[in-house]
C-alpha cells in the first residue's frame, strides 16, 4: 500500500530551513567560483546499501526549492526497497543548482530512509503475528513530521504525535498523581470523548487497576517476555496492549509472540543509521 504523501507546505517549511542553514547568506562559494553559470549535467542518486526509501519527495524538495527548472525522475520512491547500485532518481538541469542541492537532499533521504530500513526490519521480525510495530516521540527535534512519515513507509505505524493528541500517563505522572488509580480518573473526567488514554505500567500488580479504571490502551514498560504473557492473559481484550524497551530486531518476535497488540520503539527514529546513498554526476 502506497504510503500518502505529506503536505507540500509541512515539507517545503522543513526544507527551506535546512537550505538556510547551509547557504547563509552569502550561498554556495566554491560551486559558483568553480561552475559556469550555464553549465549543464545530469546526476544520479543510488543506493550503496539495501535498505528500503523514504524522504524521495523531500529530496525532491530540495532541488525544487533551489531551482524550479530542474528535471527529477524517479526511479524508486518512497516505500520502495533498493538493492546496492539501483537508482532512487535522476536528476537534470544546471549543475550549479544540482551540486548546492546535493548535501542537503542526501542528508534527508539517507536519514529518513534509514529510519524506514530499521522499521522495516522490525516488522519484518514479527510477521505472521498480530504485533504492530510503532514508534515513538523520540525523534528529532523539527523532524518529527517527516520521521513519522518515513516509518510509515517501512511499514510501521505511528504512535501520538505529540503531546496534544492523545493522553500518555507516564510513571512520573502516577507518581505525581498519586497512584494508578487516581491518574487515569483525573484523566478520564479531562478527556473530551474522541480522546484515548494510554497508561505506563512496569509491574503486573498496577494491571488489574489500570483495566478497572477504564484505560484504552496500557503500555508495558520494559517487562519480561513471562510477565507479557501472564498480562494478556489478565487483560482478556479489554485493552489494547502495547510493549516497549529494548527492542531489537532480535528480540521483536520473542516479544510479539506473547500476544500483545503493539511493539513501540524508540530506536528506530532517535538511532536508526543513514541508509548509504550518494550523487554522483553521469
Amino acid at each position: 500500500m502506497t504510503t500518502p504523501l505529506l503536505p507540500d507546505f509541512i515539507v517545503e517549511e522543513i526544507v527551506a530551513r535546512a537550505l538556510k542553514e547551509d547557504l547563509g547568506e552569502a550561498g554556495d562559494i566554491t560551486t559558483n567560483a568553480c561552475i559556469p553559470a550555464r553549465a549543464q549535467a545530469r546526476a544520479v542518486i543510488a543506493a550503496r546499501k539495501a535498505g528500503v526509501i523514504a524522504g524521495v519527495e523531500t529530496a525532491r524538495a530540495v532541488f525544487r526549492l533551489i531551482d524550479p527548472t530542474l528535471h527529477v525522475k524517479v526511479e524508486r520512491g518512497d516505500g520502495a526497497s533498493a538493492a546496492p547500485g539501483e537508482t532512487v532518481f535522476a536528476v537534470e538541469g544546471a549543475a550549479r543548482a544540482i551540486l548546492t542541492a546535493e548535501r542537503v537532499a542526501l542528508n534527508f533521504l539517507g536519514h529518513l530512509s534509514g529510519v524506514a530500513s530499521a522499521t522495516a526490519a522490525l516488522v519484518a521480525a514479527v510477521t505472521g503475528t498480530k504485533a504492530r510495530i510503532v514508534c515513538t516521540r523520540k525523534t528529532t527535534p523539527g523532524l518529527r513530521a517527516l520521521e513519522k512519515y518515513a516509518v510509515r513507509c517501512g511499514g510501521g505505524l505511528n504512535h501520538r504525535f505529540g503531546l496534544y493528541d492523545a493522553m500518555m500517563i507516564k510513571d512520573n505522572h502516577i507518581a505525581a498523581a498519586g497512584g494508578v488509580a487516581q491518574a487515569l480518573r483525573a484523566a478520564r473526567a479531562a478527556a473530551g470523548h474522541m480522546v484515548r488514554i494510554e497508561i505506563e505500567i512496569d509491574r503486573l500488580s498496577q494491571l488489574e487497576t489500570a483495566l478497572a479504571e477504564g484505560a484504552d490502551a496500557i503500555l508495558l514498560d520494559n517487562m519480561s517476555v513471562d510477565d507479557m504473557k501472564r498480562a494478556v492473559h489478565m487483560t482478556r481484550g479489554r485493552a489494547a496492549l502495547e510493549a516497549s524497551g529494548n527492542v531489537t530486531p532480535d528480540t521483536a518476535r520473542a516479544v510479539a509472540e506473547t500476544g500483545v497488540d503493539y511493539i513501540s520503539s524508540g530506536w528506530i527514529t532517535h538511532s536508526a543509521p543513514a541508509l548509504d546513498l550518494g550523487l554522483d554526476f553521469v
